[in-house]
């Protein structure tokens, strides 16, 4: 019969503490104006969820969907500047 102690000491040898570590928390702080967009966006379609869209229903949602794609643009613009700078 074979010994799985080896093999514990593998598994446990990198306990996980819970916490996100500094870059997670950058990569975090990097998106967060994404995050904050699509929540907007979301908070609009939700409140048209139970009635019929007006006028100015439509408006606040193409105006959330307009800062997610900012949103997303400006982030991949600064990756792609921070690969381009990388690069050089």
């Amino acid at each position: 019969m074979k010994s799985i102690a080896a093999l514990q000491a593998v598994v446990t040898a990198t306990p996980f503490d819970g916490e996100p570590t500094d870059a997670e928390l950058d990569a975090i702080d990097r998106e967060l104006p994404v995050i904050l967009a699509d929540v907007a966006l979301l908070d609009a379609q939700i409140m048209t969820i139970d009635r019929t869209p007006t006028e100015l229903d439509h408006q606040r949602i193409r105006r959330a969907r307009r800062r997610v794609l900012a949103a997303r643009r400006d982030l991949a613009n600064q990756a792609g500047a921070t690969v381009s700078a990388g690069a050089s």
